[in-house]
């Protein structure tokens, strides 16, 4: 069975509503409007269809894929963004306290016009640990399993392999966009290309600056990750564009250094930003990565953007628009460019 012949099925439809909440609102709106397009497309076709997601990393987690016993951590429960869903996606949303067993299978026999979001999955232990019989049981009310969540897919786990191992699968129509879009830049940038790899943990960044290396003109590298580079005394090749000035110790880059990167940008044809270039959420460490943005604006290349940080940046700056491809994607997009495995993905071409 293909994507395109879904008519009538009842459909797992993997998302990533993984966002911060307060208040009772979410604070990552984007997340929620990519789920959009694939979700009107299944409902057109008169698809029964079922949300399911994580969000964060609840203490709670059942052993095993055992019966809901209600004591789940309220903090964690996907509960909360079904408000905010409902006006973004356009839907009525059924909210099912459980993602398996009979709690599914009835909301599904009732379902009208209205889409189900099932509970977060992580209160499972058999989610993170891609267990097969949890696997079994969240798709046994199923006929097809489409994963739209690129910034899931680096992740080999039950509700994102695991599915797509029991059923027919297919990817959605955001991942497939996410996966054409990074091709470009990974494979086939047009020269200059810029890459801006911000944020913290320097170890995980490696791989990415290290492909960057390989493909582009310039890596310019800002936030934590630069502290830590200059700290470790990493040597990376004369393409690795490092701070010379900081603010405050290095809470945000130095003025030089600003107006040498935003040189660079100027002259770009392509840009990929990852992560912020200093602690932006105190805005007086926030000139840096508002200027930088800026500048890619005024550019004439193509900017690829990707990270839950530097997604804020965006829509702090009223910006989600301004850009040419915005990524779901922080951790899964760095992977996919710095080479690693995306189980999420290669499951689906199998």
């Amino acid at each position: 069975m293909q994507f395109e012949d879904l008519a009538n099925k009842k459909v797992i439809l993997r998302v990533d509503f993984n966002v911060a909440v307060e208040a009772g609102h979410v604070k990552e709106t984007f997340k929620l409007a990519a789920a959009k397009e694939t979700l009107d497309y299944l409902l057109a076709r008169n698809c029964k269809v079922a949300m399911i997601s994580h969000l964060g990393r609840p203490s709670s987690a059942k052993a095993t894929a055992g019966e809901p016993d209600g004591k789940v951590d309220s903090a964690f429960s996907l509960k909360q963004v079904v408000a905010d869903a409902e006006i973004i996606l356009g839907r009525k949303i059924i909210f099912v306290s459980d993602c398996i067993g009979e709690k599914v299978s009835t909301a599904l026999e009732g379902l009208g016009e209205e889409v189900l979001l099932l509970e977060n999955v992580r209160f499972y232990a058999g989610d993170e640990k891609n267990d097969a019989e949890f696997a079994r049981k969240m798709a046994e009310n199923f006929d097809f399993f489409v994963n739209d969540a690129f910034s899931a897919s680096h992740r080999d786990h039950a509700s994102v392999t695991g599915l797509a191992k029991i059923l027919p699968s297919a990817a959605g129509l955001r991942l497939q966009e996410e996966i054409a879009e990074m091709t470009i830049v990974k494979d086939h940038p047009i020269a200059p290309a810029v890459a801006i790899i911000g944020g913290a943990k320097i170890e995980t960044k490696i791989p990415v600056i290290k492909f960057f290396e390989e493909k582009y003109d310039h890596i310019l590298v800002g936030g934590k990750i630069a502290n830590e580079a200059i700290e470790q005394k990493m040597i990376f090749s004369d393409k690795v564009v490092l701070p010379t000035d900081f603010v405050d110790g290095g809470l945000d880059i130095g003025p030089a250094t600003l107006e040498k990167f935003k040189a660079i940008i100027a002259e770009a044809k392509t840009i990929v930003w990852n992560g912020p270039t200093g602690k932006f959420e105190d805005e007086r460490y926030a000139v840096s990565s508002n200027e930088i943005l800026a500048a890619a604006i005024d550019s004439q290349a193509f900017v690829l953007v990707g990270g839950g940080e530097t997604l804020e940046i965006l829509e702090s700056n009223h910006a989600m628009d301004k850009v040419s491809f915005v990524s779901t994607g922080g951790g899964a997009m760095l992977d996919y460019l710095g080479g690693a495995e995306m189980p999420g993905i290669e499951v689906l071409r199998k």
